[in-house]
């Protein structure tokens, strides 16, 4: 549980102070903001695994804060607020939110809450990166798929015989597959529109 960077934000600076000791205490690395402007302000500077965002605050919302350092900093959210209102809720959630913690709350039952949605930061930060990798190989595999189309056309091949060219040109020409066919697939849509 140690190491865990946390951007704590709370208004009420009776209870940023105590969770932030008592945070900081458990090794957990603490850093407040008592509002979400200077929130921002941190997570410009520094980096964070994890927001600890009050709902309510003046100035800008937690919701709001919680978007902002979502889509700026990628920095996940975990909710506190000492409504458990529903339409708080759902804002929270539809706000990407890890978990919603109702005050008062002490650090002994914000840990796990930590913990849980740390781990779920990382898986959900993992998924992420699947997604871009499958869609790269996707769009890359479809290059080369239209690639071996056009030679097994143009040049009377099998399938294999093609693919078989167009790795040997990569090679020769120090290049990925995927690239070389990219451009092949782009030289003769370029043609096409002549």
């Amino acid at each position: 549980m140690t190491g865990i960077r946390i951007l704590l934000v709370d208004d009420d600076r009776l209870i940023l102070a105590t969770l932030a000791s008592a945070l900081s205490n458990a090794g957990y690395r603490v850093s407040t903001a008592d509002s979400g402007e200077a929130a921002l302000e941190s997570a410009a500077t520094e980096r964070f695994d994890l927001a600890i965002v009050d709902m309510r605050m003046p100035g800008i919302s937690g919701c709001e804060t919680a978007r902002r350092l979502r889509e700026a900093y990628g920095i996940p959210t975990l909710f506190l607020s000492a409504y458990s209102e529903q339409e708080l809720v759902q804002q929270a959630v539809a706000e990407g939110g890890l978990g919603y913690m109702v005050k008062p709350v002490d650090a002994a039952q914000l840990m796990p809450a930590i913990e849980a949605a740390a781990a779920r930061a990382r898986d959900l930060a993992a998924l992420s990166e699947a997604r871009l990798q499958l869609e790269k190989a996707l769009a890359g595999g479809r290059a080369t798929s239209v690639a071996i189309g056009i030679l097994m056309e143009r040049r009377k091949l099998g399938e294999q015989a093609a693919f078989e060219s167009l790795r040997d040109s990569a090679r020769k020409n120090q290049r990925k597959l995927e690239e070389q066919c990219s451009d092949m697939v782009d030289l003769l849509d370029r043609l096409n529109r002549l």
